[in-house]
């Protein structure tokens, strides 16, 4: 079974910054896109940055230029740097891992993490 385990998430003031991390384990063979997402009170779950295998990102409009996504394979962790955190940023935030491929087993499969909560104060 594959776990990913998110940590980083706190409380920081506007302007400041926080790096999340997030570790997938199991016996895990490759991982297509690791991605963050983010779901704040009231509001739909969102995709807030994404990585491919090839490193290929993609980001949510209001974080480009503030956040940063990055992985290693070899550690199947993706971080997300947050830079110039404004209160509209805070959420729960979300690991995913698609197109999981693990040992004795045919197919590719999805997995979520348990969410850390970022809370950015005005």
């Amino acid at each position: 079974q594959v776990q990913l385990v998110e940590s980083g998430g706190g409380l920081v003031q506007a302007g400041g910054s926080l790096t999340l991390s997030c570790a997938a384990s199991g016996s895990i063979l490759s991982i297509n896109t690791m991605s963050w997402y983010r779901q704040a009170p009231g509001k739909q779950r969102e995709l807030v940055a994404a990585i491919t295998s090839l490193e290929i990102t993609n980001y949510l409009d209001s974080v480009k230029g503030r956040f940063t996504i990055s992985r290693d394979n070899a550690k199947n962790t993706v971080y997300l740097q947050m830079n110039s955190l404004k209160p509209e940023d805070t959420a729960g935030y979300y690991c995913n891992a698609a197109g999981v491929r693990v040992i004795s087993r045919i197919g590719r499969s999805d997995y979520w993490g348990q969410g850390t909560q970022v809370t950015v104060s005005s």
